[in-house]
């Protein structure tokens, strides 16, 4: 059993911001986006259950490995990218990655073009840290995209804070040795609870004030 941390007493060297679902609601576009492309080949529709979190080549291995998986990938990327419709910013998650300032960054399971036009479409201004799945060789719940954030920032890794709504991001950062926050977005809180030090509702449930030292989270009354 993993220790739970102390989130608000502790002072952090840097905060991993998930993307979608934690920063950016995109539902609405991820779920026609899959479902026209599930439709199209011949893919059963129940089988995209239980994906959130995981690279969209993690999902079409695994529903669908009769197909090349270059060109699958690359068309399901397409798809996304030409439906921004309904993207929005969560509550409190533009304050949050603006205040955490340079000790923020983005660690996403969409590719890089994605995710700028998504966080464009959402009204925000990016980070100059961002690790998209163009970044890496294995996807979360594989520590590597959390790891490969600290690195950037030069932090240590068990010196960061993992902010995610899905529970294969939340093993991805508790993998890096990070501490963890969940927000009750997109999966239900006791799906969440055993993966993270603090579960909230939303990231308006949290101040994040940068320092010279670090950065600090602590609850909003």
């Amino acid at each position: 059993m993993v220790d739970v941390r102390d989130i608000t007493s502790e002072l952090f060297d840097a905060v991993l911001f998930d993307n979608d679902g934690t920063l950016i609601d995109s539902r609405g576009p991820v779920v026609r986006s899959w479902l026209a492309w599930a439709a199209d080949h011949g893919v059963p529709a129940q089988s995209l259950v239980g994906f959130h979190g995981v690279p969209s080549s993690g999902i079409v291995a695994a529903v669908a490995p009769h197909l090349d998986p270059v060109a699958a990938t690359a068309d399901i990327d397409r798809r996304e990218l030409e439906d921004l419709e309904g993207v929005i910013a969560l509550p409190g998650a533009v304050e949050a990655v603006a205040a955490a300032g340079w000790r923020g960054a983005i660690v996403t399971s969409a590719s890089r073009a994605l995710l700028t036009a998504r966080l464009d479409a959402a009204g925000f201004t990016p980070p100059e840290v961002m690790v998209t799945a163009d970044d890496i060789t294995r996807g979360k719940p594989d520590p590597e995209p959390y790891l490969i954030a600290a690195q950037r920032l030069g932090a240590d890794p068990a010196r960061c804070l993992v902010v995610e709504d899905a529970p294969a991001g939340l093993r991805s950062g508790r993998a890096a040795g990070a501490a963890t926050i969940a927000v009750v977005t997109t999966s239900p809180a006791p799906e969440l609870e055993p993966l993270a030090d603090l579960v909230v509702g939303d990231l308006s449930a949290l101040a994040v004030t940068l320092t010279d030292e670090g950065v600090r989270v602590t609850l909003r009354d």
